[in-house]
């Protein structure tokens, strides 16, 4: 289970040093992509595999099922993190998401995600600022 909000730097070859919490858990290796609004989502192998088969369950008529594949798959990367924890961001990834440097890493509890500080906290201040929307609506879901 991934919790909590961190600050790491990544290096000049482009590699992030994961949590130290996380690392035991994400040691069979990752697979990152592009996220929604703007981040990278972080998976553990096993993670990555069911939302991979919840995707390919999806009609192929479907418009937005097939871009979400897209999103996806095409911006994936594997790896499995180096002894010191740490993993490569492909240039495209980085680019993507605008990370370079300071990063922050968020745990969301099946995946992390991985911010610009600055885009971390435009996110965080919209969700703050409608928390009671938020789950106003999600309450109505009876979660």
């Amino acid at each position: 289970m991934f919790l909590g909000e961190y600050v790491h730097q990544i290096d000049s070859k482009g590699r992030l040093t994961l949590p130290a919490r996380f690392r035991a858990e994400l040691a069979r290796g990752v697979v990152l992509t592009r996220g929604l609004d703007k981040c990278l989502f972080v998976y553990p192998v096993e993670q990555w595999q069911k939302l991979a088969e919840k995707i390919n369950g999806l009609p192929l008529t479907q418009r937005n099922a097939r871009n979400l594949a897209r999103l996806f798959y095409s911006g994936a990367s594997s790896c499995v993190p180096d002894k010191q924890g740490r993993i490569l961001l492909a240039p495209y990834l980085r680019e993507f998401a605008g990370v370079d440097g300071e990063t922050v890493i968020v745990g969301l509890y099946t995946r992390l995600e991985i911010w610009s500080p600055e885009r971390w906290r435009e996110i965080r201040s919209e969700v703050e600022e409608h928390g009671d929307a938020i789950a106003e609506h999600f309450a109505e879901l009876n979660v």
